[in-house]
């Protein structure tokens, strides 16, 4: 039997619940199950022992095949029983068992009946289970019943038949699409349920086609459906129908608006709250198209219910992220949610006014937030700590009571996650505000003074170690840094040793007493500690043994230009000889795009009957093939290759795509060719270029491709020379030669006599982002200034309509080849305005970033404000030389 339920002490509220199934055993149960065979069966004893058995199959309990067929042809003894709960337990386990094939068609006689019952919950039941439990053949024998239940007079019947088919249109689709004029009845019904589920069914059958999902919207808007929950379902397929017009360029989304705005005064409050949500997620929403969603929303912030109440908080606050300005006129009836019982709405009552606010609400929203943030859990507090931080990026004359606050915080009890929020947050600040860098700098070092979190402590060290010597009094952080080495486990005493070290290199004055501290800590008990400090002090020439010369200095304490993946890759390929290691080695591509190959999936052979490999990919797999090659050793370092540039369509005969390979002085295409063809040998494979609008390029070698089996990938490359550091861009024309070779199937010998042949290729361009490297930098206001302002080049362009924002600054980034900074590519929906950051190498491992200012007007024409700096002032100049020719 099971367990009873038992009252819990006073005293012990805080310990698990009990449950009235507690320490059943699947054996036990088996064994209980035998009263289904008994002559006279006890109904209430039967749907006890069933209700085990589903508590088993729900929490996962796994019955073997024999058990499970036991307990099947049992429980089918059942059907005898007259009890009507009994009946609806049976009706349930036979579902969960999921009988196989063979076992199925004993029970399908009793549910057939069942299905015929004049007993209307028998018949509901009976089509629920034996649309789970049947297959198609079986299917199409009470095709004629189930159509019949969709159209039945009791709801319960007929919503069970549509459910079911909602089901079966997962498996059996061919069938049950042929229930269309039924299932357009049921919508139809006068059952707010059936209305519901025939809706969804409908729409289910005619999702894939368009126009009849926007037949069927425009036939049901025009005010036939009073379900609220079938309304509220054709409100998400009206939103569908109006992104699906918008995407195609169809006009229309007018009347469908219309329909929202009307459902924004239905008398259901799911109703309106699914309409505002629509309308607010509509794509190019106006501010006008806002304004009533807003309105009702605005009402429900002050429904006693939580649930709308909560409900509408949360639709304001994901408006507030695009159109801050709408949600303004909700402030005051948000503020009195802050203090409200439940946390959810409070937190996101907050952060929707930290979006919303002005400047001279922040200091109430604080004191507000301050008493709030205690009563929350971790989880909420980070949404607040994102909040706060982008409110303080917004108004940097805050900084300081925003800083405040996020000290105070950061100094009380929190897990994990939290601290790094914080911490993040603060980081963010002294990174934008310059004015918040000391301030900001000493809550970091307090904080660090009682931070039990390992990896936040490292963190903090190597961010004080960049921009501590930059204040303009380092030495007060050197007590904070210094306490670590002797308070702190292994892995943090050795981030101190480092952090000191760059104070020793970067402030003169501190680098004898820095050396005094680093000298007691070749004495420490961990070898990574003494390790780092016996180079350190030989770097900074504490030792008196050794002066390091600038570039290890500039590799120790500088920035590293170069992606640690890069960096990584380049160790473990470094093979140790007289010659060292050079960091300039290095490629400095963000990612370098792997050899696109179209192969046919399958198995292919392996061992000594396997084709040749294909050369490695990627930019240190390009160096290796190029350098082997002894035509092209002579070109000097490789500077960049192009990810692949199809030039032959899907499933041709052949298939070519090539690689460009840009020298300061030179370019070579690789040209990777594919036979698809298994009954053709081809031979002596070339490329032929005619470089006729390529005016600055002269082609001076090229080497065929001896043999190219069937699928054996094989390259053929074409080398140009051009003026050395200069961009020079052309269109080449290119044809593929061969000699044709049969080969015979049998055997696999191909013929002795070939046919010359020859196969057209698409043309290909180098155009001026093939001299553009995406080098990507962590701080770009940082690189920015570093760079001499005097040498900055600045313009303005028209760049003509677009249809958005985001269009024009893909097309610009597209032209460049630069790599996208600080996620400035993303563009927010309906901004008028945006700034895009970009970095990169310029040919001649020339540093250039680039500020492009874009602004749309009421006709979309689109202006654009470019400022480039670079190293070079030829190369600023040299970029805007590529956008004006663009």
């Amino acid at each position: 039997m099971a367990q009873p339920f038992v009252k819990k002490d006073d005293d012990h509220d805080d310990e698990m619940e009990y449950s009235p199934f507690m320490g059943i055993e699947k054996g036990a149960v088996l064994q209980e199950a035998r009263v289904f065979n008994d002559a006279q069966v006890d109904p209430r004893r039967c749907s006890q022992v069933i209700t085990k058995l589903l508590y088993l199959l729900n929490q996962g309990e796994s019955f073997t095949k024999v058990e499970a067929t036991e307990v099947f042809f049992s429980v089918t003894k059942l059907f005898q029983s007259k009890d009507t709960g009994l009946r609806r337990m049976v009706y349930l386990i036979i579902k969960e068992l999921s009988p196989s094939s063979d076992e199925v068609i004993i029970v399908t006689s009793s549910l057939m009946k069942d299905m015929n019952s004049k007993i209307d919950m028998y018949r509901a039941n009976a089509i629920r289970v034996l649309c789970r439990i049947i297959d198609g053949t079986l299917l199409t024998q009470i095709e004629r019943y189930l159509k019949q239940a969709i159209v039945d007079k009791n709801p319960v019947v007929s919503s069970a038949a549509l459910v079911s088919g909602l089901h079966l249109l997962r498996t059996n689709p061919e069938i049950v699409k042929r229930w269309s004029n039924e299932v357009q009845e049921g919508v139809q019904s006068r059952s707010a349920l059936v209305q519901f589920h025939a809706l969804a069914l409908l729409h289910q059958i005619r999702q894939n086609d368009r126009l009849a999902v926007s037949k069927l919207v425009g036939s049901l808007t025009r005010g036939s459906v009073r379900s609220p929950l079938a309304q509220c379902l054709l409100i998400r397929y009206t939103s569908q129908v109006i992104r699906d017009m918008s995407n195609h360029g169809q006009s229309g989304e007018r009347p469908f608006y219309e329909f929202l705005e009307s459902c924004l005064r239905h008398k259901a409050e799911m109703v309106i709250l699914e309409a505002a949500r629509a309308i607010t997620e509509l794509d190019g929403v106006t501010s006008r198209e806002l304004t009533p969603a807003i309105t009702v929303l605005q009402l429900f912030l002050s429904s006693p219910k939580p649930v709308l109440r909560f409900a509408a908080v949360r639709t304001l606050n994901k408006v507030s992220m695009t159109h801050p300005m709408a949600v303004t006129n909700c402030n005051i009836d948000m503020e009195s949610l802050i203090s409200d019982q439940n946390r959810s709405i409070a937190t996101l009552a907050i952060t929707t006014l930290l979006k919303t606010g002005n400047e001279s609400s922040v200091e109430r929203l604080m004191k507000q937030i301050t008493n709030f943030m205690s009563d929350i859990a971790d989880e909420f507090k980070i949404v607040v700590v994102d909040a706060i931080r982008s409110l303080c990026v917004k108004f940097p004359l805050k900084y300081r009571s925003l800083m405040t606050f996020l000290s105070n915080i950061l100094r009380e009890e929190g897990g994990f996650e939290y601290k790094r929020a914080i911490v993040d947050s603060i980081v963010t600040i002294i990174r934008d505000i310059p004015d918040a860098k000391e301030g900001g700098l000493l809550h970091l070092c307090e904080f660090i003074e009682d931070c039990e979190f390992t990896y936040l402590s490292t963190q903090i060290l190597h961010f004080l170690g960049i921009e501590g010597p930059k204040t303009s009094d380092p030495s007060k952080y050197i007590r904070y840094i210094y306490n670590r080495v002797h308070l702190e486990n292994a892995t943090v005493r050795a981030a101190a040793v480092s952090t000191l070290a760059k104070f020793g290199f970067m402030v003169d004055s501190l680098k004898p007493r820095i050396t005094v501290l680093l000298k007691r800590c070749i004495y420490d008990s961990d070898d990574e500690v003494r390790d780092r400090a016996t180079l350190f002090l030989s770097v900074l020439g504490g030792d008196g043994t050794l002066d390091a010369d600038k570039d290890s200095k500039e590799f120790l304490f500088g920035s590293l230009e170069v992606p640690l993946a890069n960096m990584e890759t380049s160790l473990k390929n470094y093979d140790p000889s007289e010659e060292a290691f050079d960091i300039n080695s290095v490629p400095k591509e963000v990612k370098s795009q792997p050899l696109a190959e179209k192969k046919a999936q399958g198995k292919k052979p392996t061992g000594l009957g396997a084709p040749p490999a294909a050369p490695a990919s990627g930019f240190e797999g390009y160096e290796r093939l190029l350098s082997s090659i002894p035509e092209f050793a002579s070109f000097g370092k490789l500077f960049k290759s192009s990810s692949p540039v199809e030039l032959t369509e899907a499933e041709t005969e052949y298939a070519v795509n090539v690689v460009k390979h840009i020298f300061d002085n030179h370019v070579v295409f690789q040209y990777n060719c594919t036979n698809t063809i298994p009954e053709q040998l081809l031979e002596r494979v070339n490329v032929i270029v005619d470089a006729s609008e390529a005016e600055e390029f002269s082609e001076i070698t090229s080497k065929a491709l001896n043999s190219l089996p069937y699928d054996s990938p094989g390259q053929a490359f074409v080398a140009f020379e051009k003026p050395a550091g200069v961009p020079a861009v052309g269109k080449f024309s290119n044809t593929l030669t061969f000699v044709v070779k049969e080969v015979d199937p049998s055997t696999g010998e191909a013929e002795d006599d070939g046919v010359e042949d020859e196969y057209q290729l698409e043309d290909l361009e180098v155009v001026s982002a093939d001299y553009i490297l995406k080098v990507s930098v962590s701080n770009f206001r940082n690189a920015w200034e570093s760079m001499n302002e005097e040498d900055e080049h600045v313009d303005e362009y028209g760049l003509g309509q677009r249809e958005s924002l985001g269009e024009a600054i893909k097309a610009v980034i597209d032209l460049l080849g630069m790599q996208p900074c600080e996620g400035t590519e993303t563009v927010p929906s309906n901004a008028r305005s945006h700034t895009c950051l970009l970095s990169g190498v310029y040919i001649g491992n020339v540093k250039v970033l680039v500020r492009a200012q874009f602004g749309m007007d009421s006709s979309k024409e689109i202006a654009m404000k470019l400022a480039v700096r670079a190293e070079d002032v030829s190369v600023a100049e040299a970029i805007h030389e590529i956008v004006a020719n663009g």
